[in-house]
């Protein structure tokens, strides 16, 4: 007998993120006039790159690759108030965290793969993000990491700076919010509306 779903609900800007990529990838995609369907897209759901050590940056909330452009992104929701501010403001980390992964797809190459070593020494001198350093072979930052560059790389046809997109996904109570926040400029603001979909600040993930 096969497998039944559960409901399974979820509450939060964790799973705000996760119902977003299940339900409104294709609207996100469409804000950046890229035509992929999702199923010819993969993400990467809240991948880490570590939180302590001179290698690491942090996590992101999602990485969605699409054959034209990879987006980058983080989530922000309005926390069930009435949203107020003008602006969203990304701390430094957040900020750094994507100068440097962008920085990662830009420079590998599928020459590297199984030789993390070789990137490593190739790039070292010039890998400069304050005090950060390339992760050693054999550590879980580097297979992590050497993954991902990877399947992007061979997923995405052409990577570059410009098809590189630094995302924030706004969620907002559409009955409550008036003004949509503003971003820094390296970031492409979507709001999603998720007050029609929620029971009783839940919003539902299966079932």
């Amino acid at each position: 007998m096969a497998n039944q779903t559960c409901e399974i609900l979820g509450y939060g800007e964790d799973a705000l993120t996760l119902w977003a990529l299940k339900r409104h990838m294709s609207n996100i995609l469409k804000k950046f006039k890229d035509g992929t369907a999702p199923s010819k897209c993969f993400t990467f759901y809240r991948p880490s790159f570590g939180r302590k050590g001179n290698s690491v940056f942090g996590e992101f909330d999602a990485i969605i690759v699409s054959p034209k452009n990879i987006y980058l992104i983080e989530s922000k929701w309005d926390n069930l108030a009435e949203h107020r501010k003008n602006e969203i403001k990304l701390g430094k980390e957040q900020q750094l965290r994507h100068e440097i992964f962008s920085w990662y797809l830009t420079h590998w190459n599928k020459k590297y793969s199984g030789h993390w070593e070789s990137f490593r020494e190739s790039y070292k001198g010039k890998f400069k993000f304050q005090k950060k350093t390339m992760p050693l072979k054999g550590r879980l930052l580097a297979t992590n990491l050497e993954f991902i560059l990877a399947k992007a790389s061979k997923h995405c046809k052409t990577i570059s700076h410009k098809n590189i997109k630094n995302v924030l996904l706004f969620f907002h109570d559409g009955k409550k919010t008036r003004n949509l926040p503003k971003i820094s400029k390296n970031f492409k603001v979507i709001p999603i509306d998720y007050s029609k979909e929620t029971k009783d600040n839940f919003i539902t993930l299966a079932g």
